[in-house]
Parts: C-alpha cells; sequence; structure tokens
C-alpha cells in the first residue's frame, strides 16, 4: 500500500515538471513576441520622426527659395 500511494505521489509530481516547463516555453515566446512588437513600433516611431523632421526641413527651407 505504501509503495502504490508513493507511486502515486512520485507520478503526479512528473506532471508538475511538464506543467512548469509548458509554462517556461510559453513565457519565453512571450517575451519574444513582446520584444519583437516593441522592436517594430520603435522603428515605426523612428521612421515617422525622420518624416517629420524632414517635412519641417522643406518648410522652414521654402521661404528662404523665394
Amino acid at each position: 500500500m505504501f509503495v502504490a500511494v508513493a507511486a502515486m505521489s512520485f507520478a503526479s509530481c512528473g506532471n508538475k515538471t511538464a506543467t512548469a516547463e509548458a509554462v517556461d516555453t510559453l513565457a519565453a515566446e512571450a517575451d519574444t513576441l513582446v520584444e519583437e512588437v516593441v522592436d517594430t513600433l520603435a522603428e515605426a516611431a523612428d521612421t515617422a520622426a525622420a518624416e517629420v523632421v524632414e517635412e519641417a526641413a522643406e518648410v522652414v527651407a521654402e521661404p528662404a527659395a523665394e
């Protein structure tokens, strides 16, 4: 009887390990996705800022050209 209880206890611990590994994998995937989104947004913001600066430079230069 004691052996049966010990085996059940050991089996349930094994499942917790598998669950923890799955959670770790999902957390790593989520971190990767967040990094990709942040990088994409940063690139978009940099591009937009560069366009605004370029347009502002053109507006400033226009009156001087007249």
